[in-house]
């Protein structure tokens, strides 16, 4: 299929992570079309602002913004009607639905999703805490994880751990590994929430393969064998079971889709630890 391309003006006054998230899904509603992204983060000033507008000249498409300074937002309207570049504001029907319902009109902050609060402090703990304990690392402390993820070996534990943690969510990860054992320790934790991850044989085959080629390593292992890996992930949902340890396929799973899936079976998880505590 041709694909066609267009470009995307992305213009921020914080990180642009809200502007990339809403104009990928969006974009990723229509087949054979994509869009070639400039992204403008943190711009605050008029000088920052009108290095932009040039290139929205340069290079005219669609634009969204979220910029709360009104003299800024006024001025990149202005600019993109006169060069023919239809604009949007993603954050200024969301501000009016606040307001009609609030009764008050917002304060303009900038960037202020980013203050340095508990939660973000947080999230920089979950992540400090995660890069620590991956890949079966410093297991003796796993009873402080608030998930901790166990799966054979590329069954994306580790990315998404490190994505959970992006969310404040302390994780920590263990391979499976045939003829080892796992610690005793793991089957005896109390407050984490223990998730056993599983994939299709041949996703697990394709991902090894990659990876030995990756390290240019010798393709004489079994570590890619199909019945190898079959008899892995076989064995690992049996033990799952044992253990009565929630599961999920990650075969046609994005990390974010993964990481949500975890996220609703931690929050039944906390209330039912909660009640019985």
């Amino acid at each position: 299929m041709k694909r066609n391309y267009f470009h995307l003006h992305l213009i921020s006054d914080a990180t642009g992570e809200t502007l990339i998230a809403v104009s990928r899904a969006a974009a990723a509603q229509y087949q054979g079309v994509s869009s070639i992204e400039h992204i403008y983060p943190l711009v605050r000033t008029e000088a920052q602002l009108e290095k932009a507008i040039t290139e929205i000249q340069t290079a005219p498409g669609m634009v969204l913004y979220t910029l709360v300074d009104p003299e800024h937002t006024q001025r990149l309207e202005e600019a993109c009607r006169e060069c023919g570049a239809p604009s949007l504001s993603v954050l200024g029907p969301i501000l009016n639905f606040f307001q009609s319902y609030i009764g008050a009109e917002s304060t303009p902050r900038p960037g202020a999703q980013h203050i340095l609060n508990s939660d973000y402090f947080r999230r920089i703990d979950a992540l400090n805490f995660t890069l620590v304990h991956d890949d079966g690392a410093n297991v003796d402390n796993y009873e402080e994880a608030d998930v901790v993820l166990v799966g054979v070996s590329r069954t994306s534990k580790t990315p998404t751990s490190i994505y959970l943690a992006n969310r404040g969510v302390k994780t920590a990860n263990i391979p499976m590994v045939p003829n080892v054992t796992l610690p005793p320790s793991i089957l005896t934790l109390k407050n984490p929430l223990i998730v056993g991850l599983l994939a299709s044989p041949e996703r697990i085959v394709q991902i090894r393969q990659n990876r030995l080629l990756s390290l240019k390593a010798s393709d004489s292992s079994d570590y890619a064998d199909r019945e190898r890996v079959i008899e892995e992930i076989s064995q690992s949902r049996r033990f799952f079971e044992r253990q009565g340890w929630p599961t999920l396929d990650v075969t046609r799973r994005s990390i974010e889709e993964t990481a949500a899936a975890i996220i609703d079976l931690y929050r039944g998880h906390r209330q039912k630890f909660i009640i019985t505590s």
